[in-house]
């Protein structure tokens, strides 16, 4: 532990030493020259800012929203390095990750002390959460960071624009469609090797882009007591393209598709745990989407349909079939902005969505959920607030309807007070419904957060030398779905259900504080800084797990980065270390997982602006750690590339 104090100290002293070396490119940079503008409030409006959806539904810009978002372009994407993508999740506050095994296994990600399945995911636009999978979530191990953009997201309820599955937060992730070409090679330890390539063609009449990448590697035992290693390969595919219309019309599509095959181990009982297995899992993603967009200024429409679906197909050593799934959705919606006058503005949206999915155990099962929404806003000077309602229509259960509102407010020119407050609501899944665990009287999932919080600059660093951003927070659920044991009950739904059963048992309180430091002292050097506190509580009375902890949800985690570029060619270094402490495996607090620290170091050396090399040593110190109970993680691993564009 000594070894990552040392190393953490270092990174965030790192600036110090390094300004004074690098003081001349402070001399150098040109001073911000300020907007001339008739604009009483041109104070309070930078010069450039990011851009979200995930607080409106459509294009804003951050500081008009006071809801909790954290975006990852693909500069920072690129410098963390490799295909894993919970290495560049880690460095969103109060985001919490567990996996079952290595690269590819099951990846469940979690915001504010939320279950994995309470995040809405899209990616490209399009919904992906999985209908066939008992929670209905998004299994992040099939989604590698080889051709991303960017990531956004959202931390706290949102259903009010979003719907169902909006309740811990959303996640965004858009791959590159950018002109020109782009790829990338990387080899590194157990064999493990990516490939990725991307490129577009673009205009005034239109554009036009592919992506595909390919990632293998051996693995190691998913078992943590095990000795056979697990391997993991993927194929992934997409396209997208733009036609110009006219100045205001534009018709879109956008497809991808992955395909991967995954070494399993499983439960044995003869150790009461987990133990090698030859089993494989197959899994096949493939997703969509059509519409178009009128875009007047003033007003801004986009109509589209959606689909996503996936496969999976589980076999023994002998290669013969012991389960398989598909889950598949369809989705028609339109979403919009209106600006009628000057700073008010009104979002708008209505969708279709339907559902089906079938088990090799479980009858095909279909669902529809209908939903509407309106939101008012006032953007003006330094004031940004919206307030809006949303009403749901399930087909199994019925009507459900969510308010929510934020509100941010520029103190001065680099120092903004945020606030939201935001209910989310999550339809039963399929699964749940119909399986032979199933429960048809099942309620949706409630949900109802909070939160406040200060922000200071930007966290891309390019507007100010330093961002600061201090956030509290609480969400209270209500009515949780939880899967309720049999065994030795007397529960009388119970006697067509032997084995258990999903039910609406459950309440729970999640609150805690975040906060994000960033600091570019020169030009030259960035250092970044994260932490959550995050307490979880089971509030569900008479429960024998009432007043315990959350499953898998630690109280403190910290990631530290820092990286120079060095005056020697522009080759650049850098380092991570990610600090998490004590939680439990499960509901019942009897299992524990231990905390842990991991170490990384990183570098890249350019050659010109069209070539790159880079390298990196991830769990610096080989440490032993598990973020899912039984299940292994990787020791010391080193890896090497290289990157083009053209």
């Amino acid at each position: 532990m000594r070894n990552y104090l040392i190393i953490g100290a270092s990174l965030v002293a790192l600036a110090a030493p390094l300004q004074a070396q690098d003081g001349s490119d402070d001399a150098a940079a040109e001073p911000r020259t300020p907007k001339i503008s008739s604009d009483p409030f041109a104070d309070f409006r930078p010069e450039e800012t990011e851009i979200t959806v995930t607080a409106t539904g459509t294009r804003i810009e951050l500081e008009d929203t006071g809801q909790a978002v954290t975006v990852i372009g693909e500069e920072e994407i690129q410098s963390i390095q490799g295909a894993d993508l919970t290495r560049v999740l880690e460095r969103v506050p109060g985001l919490a990750v567990s996996r079952d095994g290595g690269v590819g296994a099951v990846t469940n990600v979690g915001l504010r002390g939320a279950k994995g399945e309470q995040l809405l995911v899209l990616i490209d636009g399009v919904r992906v959460a999985d209908p066939a999978s008992p929670g209905g979530a998004f299994d992040f191990g099939n989604l590698l960071t080889s051709n991303l953009a960017k990531i956004e997201v959202l931390r706290g309820s949102n259903s009010t624009i979003w719907g169902s599955d909006a309740i811990g937060g959303v996640i965004v992730a858009s791959t590159r469609a950018e002109s020109g070409l782009q790829a990338s090679a990387e080899y590194g330890s157990r064999d493990t090797a990516t490939g990725a390539v991307s490129g577009g063609i673009g205009g005034d009449r239109g554009f036009i882009g592919a992506s595909a990448s390919y990632y293998r590697t051996d693995g190691f035992s998913q078992a943590a007591n095990g000795t056979e290693a697990d391997g993991f390969e993927q194929w992934t595919a997409g396209g997208q393209g733009r036609l110009y219309l006219s100045p205001s019309f534009e018709v879109f599509a956008r497809g991808r598709w992955a395909e991967g095959d995954l070494d399993l181990d499983g439960y044995l009982p003869d150790i009461s745990g987990i133990g090698d297995t030859e089993d494989t899992q197959h899994t096949r993603q493939y997703s969509g989407s059509a519409g178009a967009i009128y875009d007047t200024g003033p007003l801004f429409v986009s109509a589209a349909y959606s689909f996503a679906d996936t496969e999976r197909v589980n076999r023994d050593a002998a290669g013969e079939p012991t389960f398989s799934s598909d889950g598949h959705s369809d989705r028609v919606e339109v979403r919009g902005e209106w600006r009628p006058i000057g700073p008010v503005l009104v979002n708008f949206g209505a969708e279709n969505e339907w559902e089906a999915f079938s088990t090799s155990s479980e009858d095909r099962q279909t669902t529809r959920i209908f939903g509407a929404y309106t939101q008012l806003g006032i953007e003006m000077g330094p004031l940004a607030a919206h307030a809006g309602v949303r009403l749901d229509d399930h087909a199994r259960f019925g009507s459900e309807t969510s308010f929510g509102g934020d509100i941010s407010y520029a103190l001065t020119r680099d120092l903004r007070l945020r606030a939201s407050v935001g209910e989310g609501f999550k339809a039963p899944t399929l699964y749940q419904l119909f399986s032979d665990y199933g429960n048809p009287a099942l309620q949706p999932e409630r949900s109802t957060s909070y939160d406040i919080g200060l922000v200071h600059g930007d966290r891309s660093l390019t507007k100010s030398r330093f961002y600061g951003a201090f956030t509290a927070f609480r969400r209270d659920a209500r009515d949780q779905i939880e899967f309720v044991s049999c065994f030795g009950g007397t529960d009388p739904f119970c006697a067509d259900r032997p084995f258990g059963y999903y039910g609406n048992t459950d309440r729970a309180r999640a609150e805690g504080i975040e906060v994000e430091l960033g600091a570019r002292p020169s030009d030259r050097v960035t250092t970044r800084a994260v932490y959550a506190y995050v307490d979880t509580e089971n509030r569900t009375a008479g429960s024998a797990n009432q007043g315990n902890v959350l499953a898998r949800r630690p109280h403190h985690a910290l990631t530290l980065s820092a990286d120079w570029r060095t005056p020697l060619n522009d080759f650049t270094i850098g380092g991570d270390v990610r600090m998490v402490s004590d939680s439990f495996e499960n509901a019942a607090n009897t299992t524990p997982l231990d905390g842990y620290a991991l170490a990384s170091v990183r570098a890249s050396l350019p050659f010109g602006e069209r070539f790159e090399l880079f390298g990196r040593v991830e769990n610096l110190f080989d440490t032993d750690y598990q973020t899912a109970a039984g299940y292994g993680t990787p020791g010391r691993s080193a890896y090497v590339g290289a990157r083009a564009r053209f």
